[in-house]
């Protein structure tokens, strides 16, 4: 009798040990605070601070702008967190990461889905049905952005290029007075040699020979 319960009691004690650690574990992990993934959003503090002025109230036009420059912050956030999940659970699996991080990643994740939320319910409470189109507009927006600030750095990228590779091209003006001076006063005005010699050639040539009488035909 003593033989069976020994292996059912060491059983009790073995999961009753593994219960009572995962349940304070658990309680510990639900009530800790975890470093913030993103440290601020002043798009929505700007948007926040514009809606609560009285005196004079922003204008609607100056609200909506702020709330389309939130969405866009809204936006770079989601392509953030699409970006870094991923690699982020490799690390983790790996073990070279923490699980802080990642629950930071994942709190930021559902702070992020609330934000939109309400960044919805704002543009509804503007225009009804904006909400369904402002964080497309939003991406619109942000690629526009992106597409200006290449066109911007284009001939300051060019210039590093050149710069860098030594592919400036050289002047030239000063090539067509280098080639100017260098050139012999008659060699633009005197004409071809060979062509008139041959003429002239030909022609004495023609006239030193006797020329044969041509019969007229009957």
């Amino acid at each position: 009798m003593a033989s069976v319960f020994v292996p059912v009691a060491y059983v009790i004690i073995v999961f009753g040990g593994l219960f009572i650690f995962s349940y304070f574990y658990r309680k510990h992990t639900s009530t800790r605070i975890y470093e913030p993934y993103f440290p601020s959003h002043p798009e929505r503090n700007a948007y926040v601070t514009l809606l609560q002025m009285t005196d004079p109230p922003a204008s609607n036009a100056l609200l909506k702008s702020a709330l389309v420059r939130r969405a866009m912050a809204d936006v770079q956030r989601v392509l953030r967190i699409r970006e870094d999940k991923p690699a982020l659970q490799n690390l983790l699996q790996k073990g070279s990461v923490g699980d802080d991080l990642w629950n930071s990643l994942l709190a930021a994740e559902k702070e992020l889905e609330a934000e939109i939320m309400e960044v919805v319910a704002e543009a509804n409470s503007f225009v009804e049905g904006w909400g369904q189109v402002i964080f497309p507009t939003a991406n619109e927006m942000l690629a526009n952005e992106k597409m200006r600030a290449v066109f911007e750095r284009t001939n300051e990228v060019k210039v590093e290029i050149e710069d860098k590779f030594d592919l400036r091209p050289k002047n030239s003006a000063s090539q067509a007075l280098s080639s100017a001076a260098t050139a012999k006063p008659g060699d633009a005005l005197s004409p071809p040699q060979h062509g008139t010699e041959s003429i002239v050639s030909s022609d004495a040539e023609g006239s030193s020979k006797p020329g044969k009488k041509i019969k007229k035909r009957k």
